[in-house]
């Protein structure tokens, strides 16, 4: 395994089982959901997002502080990352579609 292989999987296991549930443990009201996703590594290795779900506007910003711009990045992932966002990409929820189960018992 190679350097960047090996830091990638390193970012990987700290931010599932220490920062995302770090920052779920905060509490913060409106926080509804951190999702964490990873681009193929055979296509991009290395090539993380998360993807997190607020309320609302009040919420981002009692996670990433005031203006809500700024990517939350802890020391100990930097120490991993090679490059990262500097300013995170806030999305307005326009429509949640879920698939139903086809095996969705009968009422």
């Amino acid at each position: 395994m190679g350097r960047h292989q090996e830091a990638a999987a390193a970012y990987a296991e700290l931010l599932n089982g220490t920062i995302a549930p770090g920052i779920l443990d905060r509490g913060i009201p409106g926080l509804r959901e951190l999702a964490v996703l990873r681009r193929r590594p055979e296509e991009h290795p290395g090539h993380f997002a998360t993807l997190m779900t607020f309320d609302d506007w009040a919420a981002v910003e009692e996670f990433a502080g005031p203006g809500g711009t700024g990517s939350v990045v802890p020391p100990a992932a930097r120490a991993l990352l090679s490059r990262f966002d500097e300013h995170s990409a806030h999305f307005e929820l326009l429509g949640s579609h879920v698939r139903r189960s086809d095996r969705t018992a009968a009422p």
